[in-house]
């Protein structure tokens, strides 16, 4: 196969690490893979590996013509057998640049969001919609986000679900090299350290772990919040610490390219977020044998478990997350939850299992434009 894909952007997200994923292990199996990022933001460029091209279309706003022709003249040259696109925006100029260039590839769009956060983002949803009908392929990444968009119509010529994976061979255990970092980082032997893997944006909700991390050390336990990320609510999380008097327990590591040792170097890790979809983040630390405190939202309940792998909690209940990591301060607890999420990745959330199933997908080309029906009026139901 040759295959272009294309995100809005290489920013530090989800999406765009499963895209990379996703084309750096295709590569690595013999097909031809390109990649074109619509917004010149290359945070991830160098994860990249393998592709006979990237390039960036240099787009200055969110429809933006000079950047779907670039696309388009990208699409001649390459001559792609397939195009996939993550997300919305990628879809909007990579449908646009196909029909520019005449190309009759196949069109795929994987789909990493749940909820709109504001109306604005809704009604540009609205004017998303007819691209994601007339797609080829919609991918969702779980169950309960496929259930949440199809209820409101929003689904391609043929809908299915992929859920992400780890590749669990390099999220593995490295107990080794934990005490040293531990040390390092400022934690003690006998510390309980609450680790949270994401960017530091508004929606990650990283306030709430130190609201958390307050109340635990009320209750006498040495509780610690290590935070694998950076971002823009930085200041807004330090000026919380720094106003419930944890301060001192609450590290922020700034981003990494490598989270494996300060997850490992966690006892447990929570995930705060007031939306989510499918978290990589959560499936990187319950391969490293970590049990994790989700928020129920999104995907959440498609990978935990309550009692066996982690927990989940009401999204935006401090009181909730607080009894849930209460629970995990028992070593041994977690020792046998951060076993069994190890157990659940391997046998349910596996990259290889994911990958082979997108290759197969892919591969199959009884979906020919030509032979498609008309699919744009959203009548029928979705597959």
């Amino acid at each position: 196969m040759k295959i272009l894909f294309v995100t809005g952007s290489l920013v530090h997200g989800g999406a765009e690490r499963h895209t990379i994923t996703l084309a750096n292990r295709l590569a690595e199996r013999g097909h031809d893979c390109h990649a074109a990022y619509v917004k010149d933001d290359p945070s991830q460029l160098e994860r990249y590996r393998g592709m006979a091209s990237i390039s960036c279309m240099h787009a200055e706003r969110i429809l933006d013509k000079a950047a779907w022709k670039r696309l388009a003249k990208l699409i001649a040259v390459v001559q792609p057998t397939q195009i996939v696109a993550a997300n919305q925006h990628a879809l909007l100029h990579a449908t646009l640049a196909a029909r520019t260039a005449g190309s009759d590839a196949p069109l795929a769009v994987t789909f990493h969001t749940t909820v709109m956060r504001t109306a604005k983002e809704w009604l540009q949803m609205l004017y998303y919609r007819p691209f994601f009908w007339n797609a080829d392929w919609l991918v969702y990444v779980c169950d309960a986000q496929a259930r949440y968009w199809r209820r409101r119509g929003l689904f391609a010529r043929r809908t299915e679900v992929i859920y992400n994976g780890i590749d669990t061979e390099h999220f593995s255990l490295r107990e080794a090299e934990r005490p040293a970092l531990r040390r390092a980082l400022g934690f003690g032997d006998g510390d309980f350290v609450v680790g949270m893997s994401a960017m530091l944006r508004p929606e990650k909700n990283h306030v709430q772990l130190v609201d958390a991390i307050a109340l635990l050390r009320a209750r006498g336990l040495r509780a610690h919040a290590l935070m694998i990320g950076d971002g823009a609510t930085r200041p807004a999380v330090e000026a919380r610490a720094r106003s419930l008097g944890v301060a001192d327990a609450v590290v922020i590591t700034g981003v990494q390219h490598d989270v494996r040792p300060l997850v490992g170097a966690s006892d447990a890790i929570a995930l705060c977020s007031t939306s989510e979809t499918f978290s990589l983040a959560a499936l990187e630390a319950m391969a490293l044998g970590r049990p994790v405190v989700h928020a129920d939202t999104g995907g959440g309940a498609d990978m935990i478990r309550p009692g066996r792998e982690g927990f989940l909690f009401p999204v935006g209940d401090t009181a909730a997350l607080v009894e849930r990591l209460t629970a995990l301060a028992d070593p041994q607890l977690r020792r046998q939850m951060g076993a069994q999420a190890r157990a659940t990745v391997e046998t349910h959330f596996s990259e290889r299992a994911m990958v082979d199933r997108y290759e197969s997908r892919l591969q199959d080309r009884g979906v020919a434009r030509g032979q498609r029906p008309d699919m744009r009026k959203p009548a029928g139901a979705p597959v």
